[in-house]
C-alpha cells in the first residue's frame, strides 16, 4: 500500500510539483499587486516574469479576480498560520501579539531578500465578487477577532496595560498594512532595524518615562469648524466638486480604482454623469484630485500645528487628532494612498513628493520632542510610516466599534503609540 504522506513530499509528486508552481504564480502576482496595484497588473505581465505562456497559466487560475483572490487568500492563511505559531511560542499574550508582528514583517524583508515569497497586500477586498469578498472578510475578521481576543486576555492577566482591544488592534494592524509599501522603498540597512523599531513603540510607546505630556491636553482641534458663505457661486462650485471628492474617495478606499464605477458616485449625490464631467476628464483624473484634495488637508492641517504656541510633543498630538477628525467627519475621508499605483508613475511621483513633505514635518515634532525628552529616541521615519498606516486605516474604526466623540476616540486610537502596550508604559 502506497505511503501518501511520503508521496506528498516526493519530489516526482505531481501534486507537489503543482502547488510548488501555483506558490510561484502567487508570489510573483502578489509583486507585481503591491508595487503596480491591480489595474496595471496583466495575467502577460506574470506568464512572462514567469517565463510561461498566458495559456499555461490558467491551468493555475480561471482569470485575473480568480487569481487577485487567490493572493488575497494565501495572504490571510499565512498570517493566520503566523498567529498559530506565536500562540504556540507564548503564553504572555503581549509577547505573543509583538512576535506576530515580528513575523509579518520579516515575511516582507524575506521576500525582498529572495528568500521567500511575497504576498498580496489584501487593498481590495470589496472590487471581488461577493463570493471571493465575503470568504476573505470572513478569514480577516477572524484574525483581527484572535487579535482582540488576546488583547482582552493580556489586560485579564495584567500583562497588557487597560485599553479598548478593537480600537487598540484596529491601530496596530492599520500600522502594519502600509509597510508593504514602505519597506519595498526603504535601504535595506534601514529595513533591518525596523522589527526591533516595532516592538520597542509598541511595547513601551513614544513618551519619555519623565514626560509630563498627555495626550487630549492640548485642545486646539479648531482648524475644521468655519462656516461656509451659502451664496456665494464659486463657494457652491468648489463644495459641488467636494462633493464628488469625498464620493469617489469613499468608493475608491472601499473598491480599489478598477472596482470604482462612476455610476456608482452619481448614483450617491443623485445628479447625473454629465455632472460629473463638468469638474472631471474621467475616472483617473477623479483618483488624482482624491489624492490632491486630501494632501490639500494634511498640508493644512501641519500649517495649522506649526502655527500654535505648543509643545512639539503637542504638535504631533494634535496633527495626529485632527487627521483622525478629517477621516471620521464630513470633511472626509481622506484617500487610503493604498490605490496610488493605479496612477501614471509621474503622476504618483508628485503625489508622493507632497507626501514626503508632510512626513517630513512630522518627523521634525518627533525629533523635537524626542530633544526636549518628551519622546523616547526612536527613529522619526520608521514611526511617522506607521502612524500614516494608522491613519489610512482610521476611516474604517467605526465598522468595528461606533464614535461617539471623535475627539475622545482619536486619543483612544493613538493611545498604542503614545503609551504602547506593556502596563509599565500606562500613564
Amino acid at each position: 500500500m502506497e505511503n501518501t504522506a511520503l508521496t506528498n513530499h516526493s519530489p516526482f509528486s505531481r501534486g507537489l510539483q503543482r502547488e510548488t508552481k501555483r506558490a510561484a504564480v502567487l508570489s510573483c502576482a502578489a509583486k507585481l499587486l503591491n508595487t503596480k496595484g491591480a489595474r496595471s497588473t496583466t495575467l502577460t505581465d506574470i506568464a512572462s516574469r514567469l517565463g510561461l505562456t498566458k495559456t499555461s497559466l490558467y491551468y493555475y487560475v480561471s482569470n485575473k479576480e480568480d487569481l487577485i483572490y487567490q493572493c488575497y487568500q494565501a495572504n490571510m492563511q499565512q498570517a493566520h498560520e503566523q498567529l498559530d505559531r506565536a500562540e504556540q511560542n507564548n503564553t504572555a499574550p503581549l509577547a505573543c501579539l509583538l512576535e506576530f508582528l515580528d513575523s509579518q514583517i520579516a515575511t516582507t524583508l524575506r521576500s525582498l531578500d529572495g528568500e521567500g515569497d511575497f504576498y498580496a497586500a489584501p487593498l481590495e477586498f470589496a472590487s471581488l465578487k461577493a463570493e471571493y469578498r465575503n470568504a476573505l472578510e470572513t478569514a480577516y475578521r477572524q484574525l483581527l477577532g484572535r487579535l482582540i481576543d488576546l488583547v482582552k486576555r493580556g489586560m485579564a492577566l495584567g500583562d497588557i496595560r487597560p485599553c479598548d482591544p478593537i480600537v487598540t488592534i484596529r491601530a496596530m494592524i492599520g500600522a502594519m498594512d502600509w509597510s508593504f509599501y514602505w519597506l519595498y522603498e526603504m535601504p535595506r540597512d534601514e529595513a533591518e532595524t525596523v522589527i526591533d523599531v516595532v516592538r520597542d513603540l509598541l511595547t513601551h510607546g513614544l513618551l519619555h518615562p519623565n514626560s509630563d505630556y498627555q495626550p487630549g491636553q492640548q485642545a486646539d482641534l479648531s482648524i475644521f469648524s468655519e462656516q461656509e458663505p451659502a451664496f456665494d457661486r464659486d463657494t457652491q462650485n468648489r463644495l459641488k466638486q467636494e462633493a464628488f471628492l469625498k464620493a469617489g474617495t469613499r468608493c475608491f478606499n472601499q473598491k480599489g480604482f478598477s472596482g470604482t464605477s462612476l455610476d456608482e458616485i452619481v448614483e450617491q449625490l443623485n445628479v447625473s454623469k454629465g455632472a460629473f464631467y463638468y469638474h472631471f476628464a474621467n475616472k483617473e483624473a477623479l483618483l488624482t484630485q482624491c489624492y490632491d484634495y486630501t494632501l490639500d488637508q494634511l498640508e493644512r492641517v501641519i500649517t495649522h500645528v506649526e502655527d500654535i504656541d505648543a509643545s512639539p510633543a503637542a504638535r504631533l498630538d494634535v496633527a495626529m487628532r485632527l487627521i483622525f477628525s478629517l477621516q471620521n467627519s464630513d470633511q472626509g475621508p481622506l484617500i487610503h494612498f493604498n490605490s496610488i499605483t493605479a496612477l501614471p508613475p509621474d503622476v504618483r511621483r508628485r503625489l508622493l513628493d507632497r507626501l514626503s513633505a508632510v512626513h517630513t514635518a512630522m518627523e521634525a515634532f518627533i525629533t523635537a520632542a524626542t530633544a526636549a525628552s518628551q519622546f523616547r529616541a526612536l527613529p522619526p521615519g520608521i514611526v511617522i510610516q506607521l502612524l500614516t498606516g494608522a491613519l489610512n486605516a482610521a476611516m474604517d474604526l467605526n465598522e468595528w466599534q461606533a464614535i461617539d466623540a471623535i475627539d475622545r476616540s482619536a486619543i483612544d486610537y493613538y493611545a498604542l503609540f503614545f503609551h504602547g502596550l506593556a502596563p509599565t508604559a500606562a500613564p
